[in-house]
């Protein structure tokens, strides 16, 4: 889910790794040479999407990498197929509430653009929230610091390559 703090705990547990951090929103803007903001306002986001399938499938193919995926990715059965099937996930879960506290200045955000954050943050988050679901691991991380995010990742990881 957007704000949850995919790419700054990504940074640093590809850091405590030594693999390389991969942030497929930034790759998208840096392929497409704009903003996803832009891509939602000019292109559509049907075609965000086919650009996320396509990056994200190729990325996956990766090895020694930790990738931060669009909040919408795995909603895509192809990108949840892949990661099942090549990768170990993990659902960084964040409450709504905390969630429009995190959102609530942001303008990078195209599916916030409506008149009710709140109803908006809630209504993707319950539709999201069984797709997560089918992720290795949950971390329930409303109040946690990235490090102490970052640590449960690793035991985690470490766990379920024994």
């Amino acid at each position: 889910m957007m704000g949850v703090g995919k790419s700054t705990v990504g940074k640093m547990l590809a850091n405590k790794l030594a693999y390389n951090f991969i942030d497929i929103d930034k790759l998208i803007e840096n392929e497409e040479g704009c903003t996803i903001n832009q891509i939602f306002k000019n292109k559509s986001e049907n075609y965000f999407r086919r650009i996320e399938n396509s990056i994200t499938l190729k990325e996956l193919n990766k090895n020694n990498s930790v990738i931060s995926l669009g909040g919408g990715a795995f909603l895509s059965k192809s990108i949840r197929k892949a990661v099942k099937n090549s990768s170990i996930s993990f659902w960084l879960d964040v409450n709504a509430n905390e969630l429009f506290k995190r959102l609530s200045k942001t303008k990078k955000r195209p599916l916030l653009y409506k008149k009710d954050l709140k109803v908006t943050i809630n209504k993707i988050y319950l539709e999201r929230r069984k797709t997560y679901s089918e992720a290795n691991f949950r971390i329930k991380c409303d109040f946690l610091k990235p490090q102490v995010i970052v640590n449960k990742v690793l035991k985690l990881y470490e766990k379920s390559r024994d």
